[in-house]
């Protein structure tokens, strides 16, 4: 017997949903407001939750996450009288089981309603009876939970995971998780940083070459797809791979075999493939700088990450977890955390995600030396000094400003365009702050910000910032 709930302003279809949901021997509670549908999300567990969009007080898709995020972490099921492809492909991308137009007849109930329950009911078994290794994956939060989950399919499969998130978010770290969950564990995780490969030697690197392919080929060399056989293969940031690479790497993901340059047979290697990117694949095929028929063969699987800033409810855990391994790494005893440090990080959005976190924690234990507790003013400069910035009213003016703009123009830009704008320049004055801090001493720059060299030069070229003085 299984709890349900359903949030919707019109009682008749609260009704009508109720009494079919009853008949097939679950119980039902209803709420006709989002703030209480919510409240009762949070205080009560429901496995399937049936969601109108347009409510008294917002959308139901506003809220959509949160429901998602509560203790049992429900199934969800939109419902709306006013059909929208757009508003379909948000609520199917922010995870909801099924959206559904009104009016509903019983059969359009029980179908979505019965396969989410069974579904949901799986998912649960199957959690409850995986224990997953999961070294640095820190949080426990809806969206990680639902990756993990994937890493758990992962587990029992070879399937081709693909890993899409934004820089930071800990992709590496998932495809390890993957690799160490699976039966080929004890073998080889072979890492490519598909944005480092020099462009005269990408084959030779992933495919290796015979003695005297090429000048300076001086003897024989294998790539790192052989390296990976028995093992798995991680190809990070995956849409930086060159499109005539792209094709050779299709036949070999195919058939599992590959020629070395300068060689005259195929060698074989059997591994199983990990990818990740921060890019828009989908955009790339668009613009034909990525191969459609590659797509469709990396995203098998697919583990969608989550930026910092929409999992606020793992911040602190992720806090405590790095400072405790940072003490142990510095060899100083666990510093306690101020409530003005505290603060700080609640507040800051983090654009680098996790792996800013981690650097801007390391350099706090670092400034704190032989001091017991961590303060703001531990925390690297430009993190305050944006902060401070917003708290003079300067962001409050940026917005008075757009919404003056709004109402004399009525067209406001993308929310994309906004985020992108302030990805790009919170990223631009990060580099400045690392070259700074550095003395634009550029391997110690890689080594703090985690960035490769070649990664770190694409990035102060794009932000028109010189490496040196």
């Amino acid at each position: 017997m299984a709890n349900v709930l359903i949030i919707d302003d019109d009682k008749l279809v609260c009704d009508s949903i109720a009494n079919v949901i009853k008949d097939m021997g679950h119980n039902t509670s209803y709420a006709m407001t989002l703030r209480e549908g919510l409240e009762k999300a949070r205080s009560e567990d429901f496995e399937v939750v049936f969601l109108d969009v347009r409510m008294p007080d917002g959308s139901g898709l506003d809220i959509l996450r949160d429901i998602q995020k509560t203790h049992a972490m429900p199934e969800v099921i939109i419902i709306t009288g006013y059909g929208d492809p757009d508003g379909a492909e948000l609520a199917i991308e922010n995870g909801a089981w099924d959206y559904i137009e009104k009016p509903l007849s019983v059969r359009e109930i029980k179908l979505p309603f019965t396969r989410a329950l069974q579904y949901y009911s799986e998912k649960k078994r199957a959690s409850s009876s995986v224990n997953l290794k999961r070294e640095g994956i820190v949080g426990e939060s809806a969206q990680i939970s639902s990756s993990m989950d994937i890493v758990a399919q992962a587990a029992t499969s070879d399937a081709n995971v693909l890993i899409m998130g934004e820089t930071g978010t800990g992709k590496e770290l998932f495809a390890w998780a993957v690799h160490q969950n699976s039966p080929r564990a004890n073998n080889n995780f072979v890492v490519v940083d598909c944005a480092a490969l020099p462009d005269t030697l990408v084959e030779s690197v992933l495919f290796g070459h015979q003695k005297g392919a090429f000048t300076g080929a001086d003897r024989a060399q294998e790539g790192l797809v052989r390296q990976a056989d028995k093992g798995t293969l991680f190809l990070d940031e995956v849409g930086e791979l060159p499109l005539a690479v792209q094709k050779s790497f299709l036949r070999v993901l195919q058939e599992r075999k590959f020629r070395p340059v300068g060689g005259k047979q195929e060698v074989r290697s059997d591994f199983r493939l990990v990818a990740a990117t921060n890019r828009d694949l989908d955009k790339l095929v668009k613009e034909g700088k990525f191969r459609e028929d590659l797509l469709h063969r990396l995203r098998t699987l697919v583990i969608h990450l989550p930026p910092l800033r929409e999992i606020p409810e793992d911040l602190e855990e992720l806090i405590a977890y790095y400072i405790r391994r940072l003490c142990k790494k510095y060899k100083t005893d666990i510093k306690g955390i101020s409530p003005g440090f505290w603060d700080v990080c609640r507040s800051y959005d983090w654009p680098g995600n996790t792996r800013e976190l981690i650097q801007a924690l390391e350099r706090a234990v670092i400034a704190a030396r032989d001091e017991s507790t961590l303060f703001p003013k531990h925390l690297p400069h430009h993190i305050r000094v944006k902060l401070a910035r917003a708290s003079v009213g300067h962001s409050k003016g940026k917005k008075i400003s757009l919404r003056n703009e709004a109402e004399t123009s009525k067209n406001l830009p993308q929310l994309q365009e906004v985020r992108d704008a302030a990805v790009a320049d919170s990223e631009k004055q990060y580099l400045r702050d690392l070259l700074e801090i550095t003395g634009r001493d550029i391997k110690q720059a890689c080594k703090i910000s985690g960035l490769s060299r070649s990664r770190l030069y694409t990035l102060l070229k794009k932000h028109q910032i010189s490496p040196s003085r």
